[in-house]
Formats: C-alpha cells, sequence, structure tokens
C-alpha cells in the first residue's frame, strides 16, 4: 500500500521497509495547456549535503550533466527534454548502503531549463509528483503530489531523504525558489557558474 504524503510531513523509509536499500526516486509532471513556443524541460537533480546543509563540490551534485556520485550511490538516469506520456518523467536511483557516511541529507530537486529565457515558471506546472519505489521489487513505498502552490517559482526543492543514525527518512519540502538552478545551488552552498 503506497503512503501519500502532504507537505511539512516526514516518514521513516527503511526502519518500517526492512532490507529496503536501493530506492527509485521518480518524478514526474505535467504542463498545463499553454503555449509559448517551446517545450517545457524539467530536470530533476539530486543534492548531497553534509552536516551544515551543503554540498562540498561538483561530484555532490547529480544531474544530467552529471549523472553519479563518483561510488554510484547517486544516479540519474537520463534527461527528458519534453515531460510527455505517463508516469515517472525522470528517475534518480539512490542506493542507501553505498552514501558516504558523512552525506547526511540527499536534496531532490526540479528546475526548469531556460525558464526566463522561455517565460516559463512552475505556475504552469500540474501533477507534480514525487515517488519512492522499492527497486528490488518495483513496489511503489510512498507519493508526494507537490498540488498547484507554485506561481512564479522556477526550482522547487520536492523533498529531502536523510539518516537518522543507521535508518533513512523522507521529508516532504515543496519549497519552491524564482532564479532557477542557480537559486537552488547557491541553496545548497554550490556556484552555478
Amino acid at each position: 500500500m503506497t503512503i501519500s504524503l502532504s507537505k511539512g510531513q516526514r516518514i521513516d523509509l527503511t526502519k518500517t521497509n526492512p532490507g529496503l536499500t536501493k530506492v527509485i526516486v521518480g518524478l514526474g509532471w505535467d504542463t498545463n495547456k499553454y503555449n509559448g513556443g517551446s517545450d517545457f524541460d524539467l530536470d530533476a537533480s539530486a543534492f548531497m549535503l553534509y552536516q551544515d546543509g551543503k554540498a562540498k563540490g561538483v561530484d555532490d551534485f547529480v544531474f544530467y550533466n552529471n549523472p553519479k556520485t563518483p561510488n554510484g550511490s547517486v544516479v540519474h538516469t537520463g534527461d527528458n527534454r519534453t515531460g510527455e506520456g505517463d508516469g515517472d518523467d525522470e528517475q534518480i536511483i539512490m542506493d542507501f548502503s553505498l552514501v558516504p557516511a558523512n552525506v547526511e541529507r540527499v536534496g531532490i530537486t526540479v528546475t526548469i531549463h531556460d525558464a526566463q529565457a522561455r517565460s516559463q515558471n512552475f505556475g504552469q506546472v500540474s501533477n507534480a509528483f514525487v515517488r519512492i519505489v522499492d527497486e528490488s521489487n518495483g513496489r511503489e513505498v510512498l507519493r508526494y503530489d507537490l498540488g498547484e502552490d507554485f506561481s512564479v517559482e522556477t526550482a522547487v526543492v520536492i523533498c529531502e531523504l536523510y539518516r537518522q543514525g543507521s535508518d533513512w527518512k523522507f521529508q516532504a519540502i515543496g519549497s519552491g525558489f524564482s532564479g532557477g538552478l542557480a537559486a537552488l545551488c547557491k541553496n545548497y552552498g554550490l556556484d552555478a557558474n
């Protein structure tokens, strides 16, 4: 049975799902019936975060141009440039057993590519969700539907997976940013230039 979460909720992943070590973070969205002349190219990313809540360098930032961490603990499966079709539009695979011990959180985000140039924002995006799937058997563990809370934002922190002792937990965040990827990178301690 899938658990549906609301913004701000936290839930245990590994304690209530013994043996859960590798998950698929599936992200999906639709665009409203708006035609600005360009496809909506939304991009999922993962930020490996340390005790101070910041990433330390480019190896801690996983996205379509840097598709995996050096040890393979987090892997981006590929860029969907249109968001067409049902189900997950992009996926990030995370192996809890490989995440370095000094990484305390993994921030999962979505940005709109070239949002400013294309006059696009999350007010034009609907049905956005994240789901956690047990990679070993394909079972959906939880789902967080973002709702329609956004207007001018061009980047969203969807959720964070975080370590508490030996267990991993999930927090539904749904926090929007203006300024796209550069704003997210700055939030997480990286220089986007």
